[in-house]
């Protein structure tokens, strides 16, 4: 199993709309980087769903149900989604500044490239940040 973080602005598409629909279609990237680790998700893998812009922090977690396939947005073969899946919201969300604040967490994506909007994870990456949302 692979880990990875995927980013949206709230009012682009925000965690509730998925806590509420339950599935997603993970389409509109257009960043070769972004699209290569939408290619590299497996399904089963887990997803921390961060709200970028305004908010600033994880949200939650998703998990792949639906390996990648031509992005329906648009007519063209190089640009592909995954679907995702609601899977648990964490207690509380953790913001980029607890991340930021964390020196086991300084190696990660998004403090090294802030603009990718899907990106891989260490699964002790994950597991750092997904226990500092479950405390209160």
């Amino acid at each position: 199993m692979k880990y990875w973080l995927v980013k949206s602005e709230p009012d682009a598409y925000s965690w509730q709309r998925l806590v509420n629909e339950k599935t997603a279609v993970w389409d509109g990237v257009r960043n070769y980087q972004a699209r290569n680790n939408l290619m590299a998700m497996k399904k089963g893998d887990l997803v921390l769903f961060y709200h970028s812009v305004s908010e600033k922090q994880v949200m939650g977690i998703a998990q792949v149900t639906k390996e990648h396939f031509p992005d329906p947005t648009i007519g063209d073969p190089r640009w592909v989604a995954v679907e995702l899946t609601y899977y648990e919201t964490l207690a509380r969300p953790v913001s980029l500044t607890a991340i930021k604040n964390d020196e086991r967490l300084q190696k990660i994506p998004l403090l090294r490239q802030s603009r990718l909007s899907v990106m891989p994870l260490q699964r002790e990456q994950f597991d750092i940040i997904v226990a500092s949302g479950q405390t209160e």
